[in-house]
């Protein structure tokens, strides 16, 4: 099993920058990708970016050129950022963590809240 444990959120200014930490613990040799969804009030959770094994990254469109997400793989843990850069209000939402491993499981965080008010 994989534990995660986010951290980073909370209140920006709009056009401020925030970044979010996942720590993933327990079986992280069969991670094959970690990824940061977000949900705002009433609306559906969504992808904001993935990043897997390899490097490889994906986002969303609205968040393409002012996010980035990296991992840090150390023995035993693998830590998850995202860079969120140059943040609209809109995108005030309860950000989550996710793992999902090679053998088609997948673990979630508990969110952070991130809000982005003047």
């Amino acid at each position: 099993q994989v534990q995660l444990v986010e951290s980073g959120g909370g209140l920006v200014q709009p056009g401020g920058s925030l970044r979010l930490s996942c720590a993933a613990s327990g079986s992280i040799g069969s991670i094959y990708s970690m990824s940061w969804y977000r949900q705002a009030p009433g609306k559906q959770r969504e992808l904001a970016a993935r990043i897997t094994s390899d490097g490889s990254t994906v986002y969303a469109d609205s968040v393409k050129g002012r996010f980035i997400i990296s991992r840090d793989d150390t023995d035993t843990k693998i830590t998850a950022y995202l860079q969120m850069n140059s943040l609209k209000p809109e995108e005030t939402a309860v950000y989550y963590c996710k793992a999902a491993t090679f053998y088609g499981s997948a673990s979630w965080g508990q969110g952070t809240q991130v809000t982005v008010s003047s």
